[in-house]
């Protein structure tokens, strides 16, 4: 079992920015890949950054150039990075992590931390 939490979501003036951090319990968190997912009001959850056990990353087209994923394996954490916020980025963002060892597949997310981009 794997328990994440997320901080550091609140309210942010459009064009701020904001760190998002997920602790991971759990000694393998090297082999974890990572991820960032957001969800609004009446939207489906989507896919925000993700980064690797090989520290590989990819962004969904709309936060490309403005958000910045990592991770600190040491502190077992990961980090959104996010500038440049829209009202459109107000959601809920959830940390997630996936794993392989052999055939059997690991799923876990975090409760979420609310961002929202107001005036």
């Amino acid at each position: 079992q794997v328990q994440l939490v997320e901080s550091g979501g609140g309210l942010v003036q459009p064009g701020g920015s904001l760190r998002l951090s997920c602790a991971a319990s759990g000694s393998d968190f090297n082999i974890f890949n990572m991820a960032w997912y957001r969800q609004a009001p009446g939207e489906q959850r989507e896919l925000v950054a993700r980064i690797t056990s090989g520290n590989i990353t990819n962004y969904a087209h709309s936060v490309n150039g403005r958000f910045t994923i990592s991770r600190d394996n040491a502190q077992r954490t990961v980090y959104l990075q996010m500038s440049s916020l829209q009202p459109e980025d107000t959601a809920v963002y959830y940390c997630n992590a996936d794993w392989t060892i052999g055939s059997w597949e690991y799923n876990f997310w975090g409760p979420g931390t609310q961002v929202t981009v107001s005036s």
